[in-house]
C-alpha cells in the first residue's frame, strides 16, 4: 500500500513538473513573440521619426516654407531653389497611368488562370507570373531603356524616349505579378457554390465570372491593387533609367520626368548640409502620399467587404 502511494506521488510529481516545464516554453514562445513584434515596430518608428526629423528641420529650425516647398516649381539647389511641385506630378501621373494600365491586364489575367485556361495551361503561366515577380526592378528598367524607350522614340519621332509613357509602361509590367497573384488567391477562394448556382440559373461562364465571381473577390482584388500601387510608387531603380529625370511639371505623357524617388536616388550621394535634409523632406511627402493612398484604397477595401 506503501509503494502504491509512493507511486502516485511520484507519478504526481513528474505531472507537475512537466506542466511547469510546459508553462515556461510557452512563457518563452511567448516572449519571443512579443520581442519580434516590437523590433518591427520599433524599426518602423525609428525610420518614420529618423526621416520626418531630418526633413522637417529646414522648415523648423531655418525658415523655409513647407507651402513654398511643395508649390515650388523649381528644384536647383545651388541657387537654394527647392520646389517639389515637378516630382509630386509626376509620381502621381505615373503611378494613376501604370494602373490604368496593370488593374485591368492583371485582374483579367487572373480571372483566365483561375476560371478560363485549361489546367495544363494554367499551371505553365503561373510560374511565368511567379517568375516576373522575381526579376530584379533595375532588370525591368534596362529592358524598358534598350527596348521601350527607343520604340517610344521611333513611333512619335521624338529626341529621345525616355519619357513619362515609358515610366508608366515599366511600371505597368512591374504592378503585374503582384495584382495577378494576389487576385488569383481571391478569385480561387470565391465558393464553388456561388459559380454552380449561378449557372444553374441560366448564366453564361462568362456572365458567371463578371457578375459573381468578380463581386465576391472583390475585397481580395482590392487588396491586390493596393499592393501594385505601393510598389509602383515606390520604384527607384528601373525609373531612374527610363524616365529622362527632368526636374519639370510635365506638358505632355511625351516629357522627361522626375518622380520623387529618382530626386531622392539620384543627389542623395552627394548632397549635404540643407540640400540632404531637402531630399528627406521629399522623402516626408513620398511617404505621406504613400499613406493617403493606402488609406483611400484600405477604405474602399472595406466598402466592398460590407
Amino acid at each position: 500500500m506503501l509503494a502504491k502511494s509512493q507511486l502516485i506521488n511520484t507519478k504526481k510529481r513528474d505531472y507537475k513538473n512537466n506542466n511547469k516545464s510546459k508553462y515556461v516554453v510557452e512563457k518563452v514562445a511567448k516572449n519571443i513573440f512579443l520581442v519580434s513584434a516590437l523590433i518591427a515596430v520599433i524599426s518602423l518608428l525609428l525610420i518614420i521619426g529618423f526621416v520626418f526629423y531630418k526633413g522637417l528641420t529646414p522648415f523648423i529650425f531655418k525658415g523655409y516654407s513647407f507651402i513654398d516647398f511643395l508649390t515650388g516649381t523649381e528644384w536647383v539647389p545651388s541657387a537654394d531653389k527647392f520646389g517639389v511641385a515637378p516630382m509630386i506630378m509626376s509620381s502621381i501621373l505615373a503611378t494613376f497611368g501604370a494602373l490604368i494600365i496593370g488593374v485591368p491586364i492583371g485582374i483579367l489575367t487572373a480571372v483566365f488562370i483561375a476560371e478560363v485556361a485549361p489546367k495544363k495551361l494554367g499551371k505553365i503561366i503561373s510560374p511565368a507570373v511567379e517568375l516576373l515577380a522575381g526579376i530584379p526592378s533595375v532588370l525591368y528598367g534596362v529592358f524598358g531603356l534598350a527596348c521601350i524607350v527607343p520604340t517610344i522614340q521611333n513611333m512619335f519621332n521624338l529626341p529621345k524616349g525616355q519619357s513619362l509613357l515609358a515610366v508608366i509602361i515599366v511600371l505597368a509590367v512591374m504592378m503585374l505579378p503582384t495584382i495577378i497573384s494576389v487576385s488569383e488567391t481571391a478569385i480561387r477562394a470565391v465558393p464553388a457554390a456561388y459559380k454552380e448556382g449561378s449557372l444553374a440559373l441560366g448564366a453564361s461562364k462568362i456572365e458567371t465570372i463578371f457578375k459573381v465571381v468578380l463581386p465576391a473577390a472583390k475585397s481580395g482584388i482590392l487588396a491586390a491593387v493596393i499592393l501594385g500601387v505601393g510598389r509602383a510608387i515606390g520604384e527607384t531603380m528601373a525609373v531612374i533609367l527610363v524616365a529622362g529625370n527632368s526636374p519639370v511639371i510635365p506638358g505632355s505623357i511625351m516629357d522627361s520626368v522626375r518622380p520623387l524617388t529618382t530626386n531622392i536616388a539620384l543627389e542623395m550621394g552627394y548632397a549635404f548640409g540643407t540640400h540632404q535634409e531637402m531630399l528627406f523632406a521629399t522623402g516626408v511627402v513620398l511617404f505621406t502620399f504613400i499613406l493617403i493612398l493606402n488609406l483611400v484604397l484600405n477604405k474602399l477595401s472595406n466598402k466592398a467587404v460590407d
